[in-house]
């Protein structure tokens, strides 16, 4: 074998364990985001105060995750120039890290929520948004799968998962936004609008970390 194959072979080499560290350090950060909303849950629905300090603890662990993630892709691009699919694997997780971090956002933002939840009576409604809940945290750990595996049916299933989450949002609006001869102050009412609607942005950022799956197996846009 000629100097400059070895060369090649050896720079091809790096680049793959490159990429496979930056694979492996997106799923730890998917990991925590799964533990925060997982905490966030508790805290709504069943009260758990300590939670709210884990998440932020856990907020910023996924922060640093995140930076060091997008530090290391734009180095592995201008370092190594990646070609074709090496190339398309490395620009879907630069935006699918961005997909993670917002779930985290959103989860630190739930607990914030819920504390201000709790002084108040339990909303008929909200056996409900726990399960909506529960649908969106069941998205993000198919969309997880399916990157540890890269497995593009799993990334493409999610969208159905994400048709029920909407179709909860839009029940339960419609039972907040017209609910009639409300007892006491709103607020109650506001932060469960809120809570709903996070929830449902929760599970589209879970379903383009799926379609970002899609992209990096086959190269198409869904």
């Amino acid at each position: 074998m000629s100097f400059l194959h070895k060369t090649i072979r050896l720079e091809k080499n790096n680049f793959e364990r490159s990429l496979s560290k930056i694979q492996q350090d997106v799923l730890r950060m998917g990991t925590l985001v799964e533990q925060s909303f997982r905490m966030s849950h508790q805290c709504l629905f069943q009260r758990n105060i300590d939670a709210a300090e884990k998440i932020i603890y856990l907020e910023k662990r996924i922060d640093r995750y995140y930076r060091q993630i997008e530090l290391d892709c734009a180095t592995l691009m201008t370092l190594q120039a990646p070609v074709a699919k090496d190339l398309r694997f490395v620009s879907a997780l630069m935006q699918l890290v961005r997909d993670l971090e917002r779930i985290g956002d959103y989860a630190q933002d739930l607990t914030e929520m819920a504390i201000k939840l709790i002084k108040y009576s339990p909303h008929p409604c909200l056996s409900e948004i726990s399960i909506m809940s529960e649908h969106a945290q069941l998205m993000l750990a198919t969309s997880l799968v399916a990157l540890a595996d890269l497995d593009a049916e799993a990334g493409m299933s999610i969208k159905e998962l994400d048709d029920m989450v909407d179709e909860a949002y839009e029940s339960l609006y419609e039972q907040l936004a017209y609910q009639k001869d409300v007892p006491g102050v709103v607020e109650p009412i506001l932060l469960l609008g809120l809570i709903i609607r996070h929830l449902e942005r929760m599970a589209d950022h879970a379903t383009n970390v799926g379609q970002r799956v899609v992209y990096i197996v086959t190269g198409e846009r869904k």
